[in-house]
Parts: structure tokens; C-alpha cells; sequence
């Protein structure tokens, strides 16, 4: 390889190392797991099929990025989002799709489809603490990562309907947030990035139904997580 090659290797390498931000919760052998709704769903593959194993949304953008930097450290990344759950849906397959997979790091995106189906926002808090209670029991080590639910106008709530939605949203969000601070958690605020990157774009550009990112909101929610998790140990 010429000098100048070598330079231009090198200028990359330094390049695409300055876009990684240092995570020290990715520990050595860690195991990171994204549970929630069809937005953590992504339209993952059921089978061990590496292409798609992870979706097509926040989770493997995430996973993508630090799967790619750190090698080294031997990162599992896993998705078992379902798209249309519920918390209580969460409840019903925690143990083989939470619990016995051991997480190091767990990540929570629950709650837009309670609030759809006309769950109370108190049945909701009581559900997801009961569920949460029961993981740290079982799991004393792992570190939770909880996602505020989040929504911008669109679809069938716009005008008056969407200040209501609006209102039930931040019920839920003032839910997650306690929660957060109940079981030490890392709260990820979707809303206040949906918020500010509606004033750049429309609505639509970023989440299309008023409920599911597009691909630039799933960046948008993807740089938020790692912006919030960065630093943690």
C-alpha cells in the first residue's frame, strides 16, 4: 500500500471512529434485548436468519452501529418486539422472551397500543410496575432502558382529536417517567425529539400514522437511545 492509501485508510479509520460515541454499558459478552410493540418489531424475522433477526427500526440501527465498532467486545443484540402488544401482552411472554434470556441491558418501548385500546393510564402504570417489579427480582443486575410511548398528529388524530390523544399520551409518559426513577432507570424522551424534529419537517415525514416512525424517525429514536445511554456503567 502507497503512503497516500495508507493516509486515506487512515483518515477513515479515524473518521468512522469519531462518529462512535464510547459506550461503557456495552460490556464485555453483553447482552442487550429491545422489547415492546411493532415499533421495536420492526418486521423481524422469526428465525435465526442473521439478515433480519433484528427488524428494520431503532433496535438494528443501534445494534448495526455498535455491532460494527465493537467487535471486540462479543455484543448480542436481540429484538422481541410484537407488533400490537399490549403491557399486558408483555406480561403474558416475559419469561422465554425476557427473563430466560438473561439481558444485561433491557430496553422497554410499551404503552401506545394501551392507550388505542382504551387501557386506563392507571391499569397501565400498575401493569408495567407489577412487570417490572417482577424482573429485577428475577434479574437483580440488569440495567433497564425505558422509552417514554410518543405520537405526533397524523392519520385519524389530527385537530381536536389529537389534542386529546395528545393528553393521554403525557399521562402515560408522566407514568413511564416515575417508573424510571422507581427502578433506577435510563429514561429514553422520545416525545421532546418528535416535537422538535416536527418543527423541521411535517408530521408525517418523521412518524407516518401518527403511531410508526418512518425511517427517519427510527434514526431520530435511535440516536435519542444512544444519546441517553451514553456515560452509563
Amino acid at each position: 500500500m502507497t503512503p497516500r492509501r495508507l493516509g486515506i485508510v487512515l483518515l477513515l479509520a479515524g473518521m468512522l471512529a469519531g462518529q462512535v460515541t464510547e459506550m461503557p454499558l456495552f460490556r464485555q459478552d453483553a447482552r442487550i434485548l429491545f422489547q415492546g410493540d411493532s415499533i421495536t418489531d420492526g418486521n423481524r424475522g422469526r428465525t435465526a436468519d442473521p439478515n433480519h433477526i433484528l427488524g428494520h427500526g431503532y433496535a438494528f440501527l443501534i445494534a448495526a452501529k455498535y455491532g460494527a465498532a465493537l467487535p471486540e467486545r462479543n455484543l448480542t443484540f436481540l429484538n422481541r418486539g410484537v407488533s400490537g402488544n399490549t403491557v399486558e401482552n408483555l406480561a403474558g411472554r416475559w419469561q422465554p422472551d425476557t427473563l430466560d434470556l438473561k439481558p444485561d441491558i433491557l430496553s422497554i418501548l410499551i404503552g401506545i397500543n394501551d392507550l388505542g385500546r382504551g387501557v386506563s393510564a392507571e391499569e397501565f402504570g400498575a401493569r408495567y410496575d407489577q412487570l417490572l417489579a417482577e424482573t429485577v427480582k428475577a434479574l437483580p443486575e440488569v440495567r433497564l432502558v425505558l422509552g417514554e410511548p410518543f405520537g405526533l398528529p397524523g392519520g385519524k388524530y389530527t385537530g381536536e382529536a389529537w389534542e386529546v390523544r395528545r393528553a393521554e399520551l403525557r399521562k402515560r409518559q408522566a407514568i413511564v417517567a416515575k417508573l424510571a426513577v422507581k427502578y433506577h432507570a435510563a429514561l429514553v424522551h422520545y416525545q421532546k425529539v418528535f416535537d422538535e424534529a416536527a418543527q423541521r419537517a411535517p408530521a408525517a415525514y418523521w412518524i407516518w400514522d401518527s403511531v410508526h416512525p418512518t425511517y427517519s424517525g427510527h434514526q431520530l429514536m435511535a440516536e435519542e437511545w444512544i444519546r441517553t445511554v451514553t456515560g452509563l456503567r
